[in-house]
Formats: structure tokens, sequence, C-alpha cells
């Protein structure tokens, strides 16, 4: 019980560190579930009887007064130590004691307690909870108006749960790191091959390098983790390589390496939406060679471009999607959307021909060996790869050119690759140099010993 514990608060942990968007929602039950029909009889049951209550001649209030205490505590919750004044005026008017005490004397005003609580509501939410307060003001039947009140109230602690998670975020980064190296470590002291997969992805990040660096590199290593120089390889350089590879990784075939395991589901996210975006940007560049420079200012037809390939590729992943025919539906409606913008600006529509020939080039990204495709890939990954060589600095890199439409996409893709990958590192690096120092030595000896025989 208490591992299945450790494992989920480690899980939690990793999530709020790696997803920038990550945020606390309420807890829904499904429609017809069980859990949901008794937990609405429940709450229904508890409504009627508060109805009933205030409509008895005298009004009960004990129910209200309950209430009353669970607001009370809620909106104490949402204090600072700073706020005195304001925790001093709660207590005050919500002394749930003389509240009962006018209750049995027949002097409670319910409705005058209700609009201090609305008032310190609006006091106390966020911003973007100010329509909600304002709609509780136009409420005045009590019943509705304490249902009404508790759902405001489940959002407001929300908002103060994921404030929370915002600012702890930096300072659980460090301690989720250290947690995840401890867990790791004793894993690996029980299993001492659990790095084999590890070495097997980094020696061919090395080897990708070394092959590269035949053909053409520069004279020595730089700093910031660009490739390698003629005699040796970076060490970074080959961390950045292998994280790269994981943006082609063959999930169906191939186990995922031991240190990236616990996101191997958003690595392969990361890689279908990058799957997605290069045939996008494929299709936008050929139709704007197609449609040369009458179209490439005019406002909007990128984006409707976009939206056309987004929504018909949808599922492009799954093994009953036909890309032929998705990309035939594709090139027909970009035909349609090009002509219908020529003429809307005063330029000549396309040609039979030259849709015939637009069309054309669309059906051929399926090919794998698609020259333009492969193109806009190398230049998607090498825009991933500068910026991992460069993620210490705030800016993101230039995008290469042809990628201007999908830049947008493309820099959100790389943000959330790039929080992933550093995390990782932060997580695992020593195990990587150490694994690293025994790839690089290995390799370095074997260039000194052709240089030998040379």
């Amino acid at each position: 019980m208490e591992t299945a514990k450790g494992v989920t608060n480690m899980a939690l942990a990793h999530e709020i560190v790696v997803n920038g968007d990550f945020q606390i929602k309420p807890a829904e039950l499904p429609e017809h579930s069980l859990e949901k029909k008794v937990r609405d009889i429940v709450h229904k049951a508890f409504w009627d009887c508060l109805e009933a209550q205030l409509k008895e001649d005298p009004p009960t209030y004990d129910h209200a007064i309950k209430l009353l205490g669970e607001i009370k505590e809620n909106l104490l919750s949402f204090l600072l130590p700073g706020h005195t004044r304001l925790r001093s005026q709660i207590t005050e008017v919500l002394d749930l004691d003389l509240i009962k005490q006018e209750a049995e004397n027949g002097a409670l005003d319910i409705s005058k307690l209700v609009e201090f609580v609305i008032g310190m509501m609006g006091t106390l939410c966020a911003p973007a909870r100010d329509e909600e307060i304002k709609k509780l003001k136009d409420i005045n039947e009590i019943v509705p108006l304490f249902r009404a009140i508790f759902s405001v109230l489940d959002l407001m602690k929300m908002d103060m749960a994921n404030f929370a998670v915002s600012s702890i975020r930096p300072k659980l980064m460090q301690q989720s790191a250290e947690y995840e190296r401890k867990k790791f470590q004793e894993f690996l002291e029980k299993q001492p091959n659990s790095l084999d997969l590890v070495t097997r992805w980094l020696q061919e990040a090395a080897d990708d390098l070394a092959k590269q660096r035949c053909k053409m590199l520069p004279p020595h290593c730089s700093a910031d983790g660009a490739t390698g120089g003629a005699s040796t390889l970076c060490s970074t350089a080959v961390q950045n390589r292998a994280y790269l590879k994981l943006l082609k990784w063959d999930h169906v075939n191939r186990p995922f390496p031991e240190t990236v395991l616990m996101d191997q589901a958003r690595f392969q996210e990361i890689q279908l939406e990058l799957e997605q975006l290069l045939l996008a940007g494929t299709i936008l560049l050929v139709t704007f060679s197609a449609a040369g420079s009458a179209l490439v200012d005019v406002p909007g037809f990128a984006e409707k471009i976009k939206t056309i390939v987004k929504v018909l590729l949808t599922g492009m992943h799954l093994p009953s999607f036909n890309l032929q025919e998705s990309l035939a539906t594709i090139g027909e409606k970009v035909c349609a959307e090009v002509n219908s913008c020529l003429s809307q600006h005063g330029f000549t529509p396309f040609s039979a021909e030259r849709e015939t020939g637009l069309k054309g080039q669309i059906q051929a990204v399926a090919n794998p060996d698609n020259t333009i495709c492969k193109l806009i890939d190398s230049r998607i990954e090498k825009f991933l790869e500068n910026y991992l060589a460069s993620s210490h600095q705030k800016s993101l890199p230039a995008v290469p050119g042809g990628l201007g439409p999908i830049q947008r996409e493309l820099e959100e893709i790389a943000v959330k690759y790039v929080r992933l990958v550093n995390y990782n590192k932060m997580v695992f690096s020593p195990y990587y140099d150490a694994v690293l120092g025994k790839i690089l030595t290995k390799e370095e000896s074997q260039l000194v010993g052709k240089s030998e025989e040379s």
C-alpha cells in the first residue's frame, strides 16, 4: 500500500512538472453511473429538506446554519496569513453561536448573511470568477442561492489549488527530480541490467553523430551542445541526438529506453503531432508554390488550409485510416479554397491543368520518399535540434525557411518537447554521463587506433 502511494505521488509530481498546462479539475462521475445516481439522490434529499425547513412556520434554520458554517470554513481557507482584517470580518459576521441565538429568537436575517457571503466571495475570488459572482446576486430564492454559492466555492477551491500548483512547480521540479532519481537507483540495484536499452539508445545516437562527423563537422565541440569536433563527440550533442531519435521511434516493435519510459506516452503524442504537422507543412508549401505570390499574404488563408488538413487527417495513425483517400479529399478542398481566394482578390483561378497538378502534388505527400516532405522533415528536426542546444536561452531559435505557415504550431510543440527533455536530463543525467563516458572513451580509443594505423 505504501509503495503504491509512493508511485502515485511520484507520478502526480512528475505530471505537474512536465505538463505546463496541468490543472486540477473537479471529478465528474459518468452520466449513468451508480455513483452519480446515489450522489444526485442524496443531494436532492438534502436540498429538499432545507427547503421544507425554511417553509415551516416559524422557519427552522438547522440545515441553513450548518451550511453557513461550511461556507465560513471555506472562506477562511482562502485567506493568507496577512488577511487579518478579512479574517476578523468573516469570524464576526458568521459567528455561529450568535446566529443560533438569533434563529431561536426569530431575529435571524438569512438574506443579510448571504449578501455578506457573496460580497466576501467577490473579494477573494479570481477575476475569472467575477461573472459567476454577478449571477449569484440575481438569484432571489434562498435554496437555489445556497446551491449556487457552493458551486462557485468549488470553482474557487480549484482556482486556489491550481495557483498553488503553479507556485510550487519550480521547487517541486528539484525535489521530484531527486525523488525519481532515488527510486530509479533503488530499482537499478535490484535489476543491474536496467540500463541496457538506454545504453543501446545512446550508442545509436553516438553512431549517428560519428557518421555525420565523417561528412561535415566543425573543427571543435562548442559549449552549447553543438555537434562534436573531428576528434571526439560532445556528451551533450549525443544526448540531444538521442532525444531527437525518440520522435522517430517504432513504439510497436521496439521497447522504449528505461529512463524515459514514464514519459513514453508523452513522447509518442509529440511524435504523432509532428507527423501530422509535417503533412500540413508540406501541403501548405506545395499550395503556396502552385499559387505563386498571390496568396502568401492573404490574411487567414493559411489557417483555413491548416484547418482543412487537420480535420481530414484526424485519426491518421489508426490502422483503419486511408491516407490516400484523405489526401485526395484534401486536394479537392484545397483547390476549391485556392480558387475562391484567388477570385475574391482579383486573381485568375486555377485552370483544370493547374488544379490537377496541385492535387497530384498533395497526393504525392503520402510517398515516404517525397522530396518536399523530406525537406520539411529535416528542417523541423533542425529547428528542434537548435532549440535543444540553446534551451537555456529564453527565446526560441529562428524558424527555418518554408516553415513559416506552421511556425506557431511548431513552437508550441517545441516548448512542450524541450520541457520534457530538460526535466528528464535533470533526473537522469548522472546515468547518461556514466554510460556516455564508456561510449565516448571507446569512440576516442578507436579514433586513436585508426590514427596510429594511418
